[in-house]
């Protein structure tokens, strides 16, 4: 039991989910919630951010489940929370916040990409178009004429302004804003210097379309890194562009690892005498299945069938399992006369001997309702509580 559920609420998972399966939550939920696709969702992508930190650390994830959010705050993490940045950037692969020198790099920036089971098997190649900022071939980056840009003399350069201000008698705090003057740039353009194809932003919009090749066997969550292909901005290198792969579910096939599984259903003659069967496989063959006559195969059996799973990326001349599981359908009631039991009871295994004796009763036995939640006379005392009141589970009367 955990105390509170507020970070698996917001990241929209169950408190007994994997890490595996909350980092691909946290993935989701960063991406769409991110700064630079939402302005407005500041706020909710800093608590995605802290509550992935948390629950992805298996210390912190015990603390908090044990004490809530005060456990964490009250000095239980080491060091605090990190940047919802920082947090992403290293997620992500991100462009240097996490170094300890800062390096002279643009943000990457991340693209999910969904793909089919069929595609992950297989490879495949996809076109993603792009609109990324690259520096303006008239100006070449300047903004404007040579020699008309000067640095800004309100904030000097720093493209900030600090303000003071008095908030009760003896306090004084001080706030730092984005230059109005400059609006952050740390320099200014007169305008009828400034460039006619980029208004003196120094970069332009521009449509770049991207091939991704993806290999045989690569896994959901797996990066493709285009390096230097983020935004350009004078005097920066550029970010890298990385594409999450994020695999669809399939209606046949789930995907462990590099193993394949999949359900089959048969029917108890197929079950008791021998089963022949067919599998259309992610790259359209067919495989025949079979059992051996006499060969019994349970509810809940499972086989496997081996170099028939998914490719092993780098080496997709080798594949993981293929995992059968099976479920018998067993005959409706009245599919044979009461008159033939006899012969079937005459192949089947023997019956246990019983003998009823005079201190037994007979109690007959019903289907279990678990739908309704009405009473009725066949309901039984077992499922009603102390005040009598019923818990909605009865036997079917007909």
């Amino acid at each position: 039991m955990v105390l509170e559920t507020g970070y698996y609420d917001i990241l929209g998972v169950e408190p007994g989910s994997s890490t595996e399966e909350i980092k691909k939550a946290y993935r989701k939920l960063a991406l769409k919630f991110h700064p630079d696709k939402n302005p407005e969702e500041g706020e909710r992508f800093k608590g995605i951010s802290q509550a992935y930190e948390v629950l992805s650390d298996s210390k912190k994830r015990d603390l908090y489940d044990r004490g809530g959010e005060e456990a964490i705050k009250g000095g239980g993490t080491s060091g605090g929370f990190h940047s919802p940045m920082d947090i992403f950037d290293m997620f992500f692969g991100g462009g240097g916040r996490m170094h300890s020198r800062p390096e002279r790099r643009g943000r990457n920036v991340a693209h999910q990409l969904s793909m089919s089971l069929e595609d992950m098997y297989n490879g495949a190649t996809r076109k993603l178009t792009l609109q990324k900022n690259v520096i303006c071939q008239k100006c070449n980056g300047y903004g404007g004429k040579e020699g008309s840009v000067e640095r800004c003399p309100n904030c000097r350069g720093s493209g900030t302004e600090v303000h003071i201000q008095q908030i009760g008698p003896g306090i004084i705090q001080q706030i730092q804003t984005m230059c109005s003057e400059c609006r952050g740039e740390g320099e200014r353009i007169n305008a009828k210097d400034r460039c006619k194809t980029c208004s003196g932003k120094k970069v332009v919009r521009e449509k770049k379309i991207l091939e991704v090749h993806v290999d045989r066997g690569m896994k959901d969550g797996q990066k493709i890194t285009f390096h230097g292909e983020g935004d350009q901005l004078p005097g920066l290198e550029p970010g890298d562009v990385i594409i999450i792969l994020d695999q669809k579910e399939h209606a046949s096939f789930q995907r462990s690892e590099n193993n394949l599984i999949t359900q089959m259903e048969i029917n108890l003659v197929e079950a008791l005498c021998g089963l022949k069967h067919t599998i259309k496989t992610l790259d359209n063959r067919t495989l025949v299945i079979g059992s051996r006559p006499g060969e019994v195969i349970r509810p809940g059996d499972v086989k496997c069938i081996l170099n028939e799973g998914m490719p092993l990326h780098r080496n997709p001349f080798e594949r993981g399992l293929l995992i059968i599981q099976f479920q018998v359908k067993f005959p409706e009631p009245g599919w044979i006369p009461i008159a033939d039991l006899h012969k079937l009871r005459f192949l089947l295994p023997p019956q246990t001997d019983f003998t009823a004796t005079e201190d037994m009763e007979q109690a007959d036995l019903m289907d279990l309702d678990t739908q309704s939640h009405h009473s009725n006379e066949y309901t039984s005392e077992a499922f009603e509580d102390e005040a009598g009141s019923q818990r909605g589970v009865q036997c079917q009367t007909s």
